[in-house]
């Protein structure tokens, strides 16, 4: 029994190690360069699927022939990670077979297996794990530092009472939880509405009819933005032919100037093309992205090249940023070495970037740079040249809204990915500025006001894990239920436990490794 416990328990409860309530197995991989060893027989179970959860069925399984060389668990034994994500849990309802990525305790006969299930997911057993795992980069808790955590046992009747309270008030917390979700997912649905409303003009619908035949046509406001790209790009060579003079003077010292990139002139959208995309509100048209900004992309130095990441200080943005409507940090820093020795680019801020690769949920996300930063080889940056803050916004949330579609129009079979010419032909509309300028004041209005609605029920959903925290804390200190003098006290159940277990080594039972067989005494295939 362990004695070094910090915490106190009711004088009925004993403090035990996890390896006095049950025999601990570590799982493991039948060969996956044999096919045959996978089929429909078992379930096999990975860590992902321990949610804090009952399983008894899995996304792959194992062939009886894979059945046999697996470590296989009875019914109602307790599966834990402790391999990286530490404290994953899961509670099989039926037999199954696991990975070496997990540990599991097969609970001794007069346990309630719900007790430890319960009890695994709290904050005090897994602060343990934590503490108990020996590697830094891959946290990894061993067999026997497994069979080491301390638990709180209560006594049997006790136990079923603790059970059902759980059970009872996680029922009530899952609801509330759930309500909360649903919230979560009607403010996206909402936030779909008003960008939906914004590009059919019903915003500013009001003020479109007050300002008509005042404003600047579109066509006209295209035609002057290219007016000034070509001659800011005409004075950006002649910057960079002197910049170059002056590099060749210096013995050619350091990386070239770049040559600045120019606009390009991509065929105008046709009336097939404009039929295909829609009516747009009275007085916007369709142009490309091309019109009005400049496309580009990054790269990713040489990782081996030490020189480019070692000491760095110049912000480097990758697609796994883009997951929010603005980038406000880097992904990680490259060295100004990296700058000059090779195709990187500082995007200013406001530059809006877009992924190009992935297929979860990032292809096609669009965010705006908070930032001046570099970006990677999977992100197009657009850098907008001569347009408002207005327009900057309406293209920002018209691409945005576009994200299905975005991805929709990948190119590619095996692995679809966007491409920068993808992203400069796309069609978007423009306004006038002065229009743009009203719906970028909704918008960013409306906008407030969902974030903030949403950040309340991510807040109150946070409260719920930590109100779920406090429920385990109180259930396993034997504050949530009132003891019973008459329980038989722990002492005596975990005596009665060691006992048998001693019987059963002097017997040398054989248990088989069969799913067919494998009841609440049944013993998986002790791990090596």
């Amino acid at each position: 029994m362990s004695s070094n416990i910090k915490n106190t328990v009711p004088d009925s409860w004993v403090n035990v190690t996890l390896k006095e309530v049950g025999t601990s197995v570590t799982g493991n991989t039948p060969s996956t360069k044999d096919k045959s060893n996978y089929g429909a027989y078992l379930p096999y179970i990975k860590p992902p699927q321990l949610n804090n959860c009952l399983i008894r069925k899995s996304d792959e399984y194992l062939s009886e022939k894979g059945a046999a060389l697996a470590r296989i668990l009875p019914a109602f034994s307790v599966l834990v990670s402790c391999i990286g994500n530490l404290g994953r849990i899961a509670l099989n309802t039926a037999p199954v077979a696991f990975n070496q990525q997990i540990n599991a305790v097969i609970p001794y006969e007069g346990l309630d297996p719900k007790f430890l299930f319960y009890q695994a997911q709290s904050h005090y057993v897994r602060s343990q794990l934590e503490e108990k795992s020996t590697a830094t980069t891959i946290s990894i808790v061993n067999k026997g530092n497994f069979e080491k955590v301390n638990l709180n046992l209560a006594p049997i009747n006790e136990q079923h009472r603790i059970v059902a309270k759980i059970e009872t008030l996680f029922s009530e917390l899952d609801k509330g939880i759930e309500s909360l979700k649903t919230a979560r997912e009607q403010l996206k649905v909402y936030r779909q509405a008003v960008l939906k409303h914004a590009f059919e003009g019903k915003l500013t619908a009001q003020w479109r009819e007050q300002n008509k035949d005042k404003l600047e046509t579109p066509p006209q406001l295209l035609a002057r933005i290219q007016q000034e790209r070509q001659a800011r790009y005409q004075q950006q060579l002649q910057d960079w032919q002197a910049a170059v003079k002056g590099w060749e003077k210096n013995g050619k010292e350091g990386k070239k100037p770049g040559k600045p990139i120019k606009p390009k002139a991509l065929p105008s959208l046709n009336d097939a093309d404009v039929e295909q995309l829609g009516e747009l509100p009275i007085g916007w048209m369709w142009i490309r992205v091309a019109d009005v900004a400049s496309v580009g992309t990054g790269i990713t130095p040489l990782k081996s090249n030490l020189s480019f990441y070692a000491d760095a200080d110049v912000p480097w943005v990758t697609s796994g940023a883009l997951n929010d409507s603005f980038v406000r940090e880097p992904s990680s820093y490259v060295t100004t070495k990296a700058l000059n020795e090779t195709n990187l680019r500082i995007y200013p801020k406001h530059t809006l970037v877009v992924a190009l690769y992935g297929e979860g949920k990032t292809r096609g996300k669009c965010s705006e740079l908070l930032i001046e930063a570099a970006t990677n080889q999977a992100i197009a940056a657009t850098v907008q040249e001569g347009i408002s803050e207005g327009l900057r916004i309406v293209l920002k949330w018209y691409l945005t809204k576009n994200y299905e579609a975005m991805r929709l129009g990948s190119s590619g079979g095996v692995q679809p990915n966007l491409n920068l010419g993808i992203i400069e032909s796309m069609a978007v509309p423009l306004c006038t500025i002065e229009e743009a300028n009203e719906l970028a004041s909704i918008l960013d209005v409306e906008f407030s006001r969902i974030e903030k609605m949403d950040s309340e029920v991510v807040l109150q959903i946070e409260k719920s894990e930590t109100l779920r925290q406090s429920i385990l804390k109180k259930a396993f200190s034997g504050q949530l239920v009132p003891q019973d003098p008459n329980d038989e006290p722990a002492s005596a159940l975990l005596a009665r436990i060691q006992a048998e277990k001693s019987a059963h080594a002097t017997s040398k039972v054989s248990h088989k490794n069969s799913p067919a067989k494998g009841g609440r005494k049944a013993r998986s295939k002790e791990a090596s």
